[in-house]
């Protein structure tokens, strides 16, 4: 008899705003249904219902006995960092005998950052009928912000690879909270960069108390700077590109494959304007101060490999 797979326990945020929670519920119910040999339980850390613990406890009473919990956040801040891993750990105290293994946060991965490129496209293709030029267009991606600089930082790499080769004029960064710039902080600069039209970009999964505070302070915003075209783009939602990129979090936990970050290398992954790159082998790179005749070059820059895309070229 084979042994059944790990099951997926979904984490989530939580959120005050029922419409948010709902759509993290109807999520993973969307998840259980495409994946039917396969358990299926999703939780919040806090603010709705079920909690974490709940939804380990209904997977505890079908039978499960190893889970791979996948949480279902953009960047890695203090709940995936810290909150999570507690609660997890908590249960294990609770029953007996279970063992789990952990994914890895969603962001910023290609499958997203392409989602992210059709909502601007929705509501910038909405201004005209022709095609639209995005070299006049600059995105305001706002996080949700943290405490945490690294879970900042994640943010801005998602808004440095979401320009790169797609042409917009500029992908600029706001937070709606606990850090800055806030939003109408990061629609200031974008105007002094010299932007014609901005999308806000709210950087979050679904609808919420947040992601409806970047819409209202947006339009507050708009409202007192008719100068500026300013649109708001949706959130990301349950789109196909989601559910697949949560079932491929699963199955790295599941497999223990949790290598450091190849989602957005360009040596892996055809990112727009980088397609040539893929699976390239990796030659050493000579810097212009290198004399080219072994002078100084010999313990220099010349003999650097980059080891971890060579691998990337052959072990993937």
């Amino acid at each position: 008899m084979t042994t059944p797979p790990p099951a997926l326990l979904i984490a989530g945020h939580g959120t005050r705003d029922e419409a948010g929670a709902e759509a993290f519920r109807d999520f993973v119910r969307e998840l259980a249904r495409r994946n039917p040999e396969l358990p299926v339980a999703g939780g919040f850390i806090e603010l709705s219902p079920p909690p974490l613990g709940e939804a380990v406890t209904e997977l505890v009473e079908r039978g499960v006995r190893r889970f791979a919990a996948v949480p279902l956040m953009l960047v890695s801040a203090g709940h995936a960092k810290g909150d999570i891993p507690a609660a997890l750990s908590r249960e294990k105290e609770r029953h007996a005998g279970i063992s789990y293994s952990y994914g890895r946060p969603l962001g910023p991965h290609p499958a997203l950052l392409s989602v992210l490129e059709r909502r601007i496209d929705e509501v910038i293709g909405a201004v005209t009928s022709e095609d639209v030029d995005r070299s006049d267009v600059t995105v305001l991606l706002v996080g949700r912000g943290s405490t945490d600089p690294d879970a900042n930082a994640e943010v801005h790499k998602a808004a440095r690879l979401l320009w790169e080769g797609r042409g917009y004029a500029g992908v600029e960064t706001a937070f709606v909270s606990l850090a800055a710039p806030d939003v109408p902080s990061g629609l200031d600069r974008c105007v002094k960069l010299g932007a014609g039209r901005v999308v806000v970009l709210p950087y979050f999964l679904f609808t919420g108390i947040l992601p409806d505070r970047v819409c209202t302070q947006t339009a507050e915003w708009a409202a007192a700077h008719p100068g500026t075209e300013v649109r708001s783009a949706d959130v990301i939602g349950p789109t196909e590109e989601l559910l697949g990129l949560v079932m491929e979090r699963y199955r790295e936990a599941v497999q223990g494959d949790l290598r450091m970050n190849c989602d957005s290398c360009v040596y892996r992954i055809a990112l727009p304007g980088f397609e040539d790159k893929v699976g390239l082998p990796q030659q050493p790179h000579f810097h212009p101060d290198d004399d080219g005749h072994g002078g100084h070059g010999g313990h220099g820059h010349g003999g650097h490999h980059h080891h971890h895309h060579s691998g990337h070229a052959h072990a993937h």
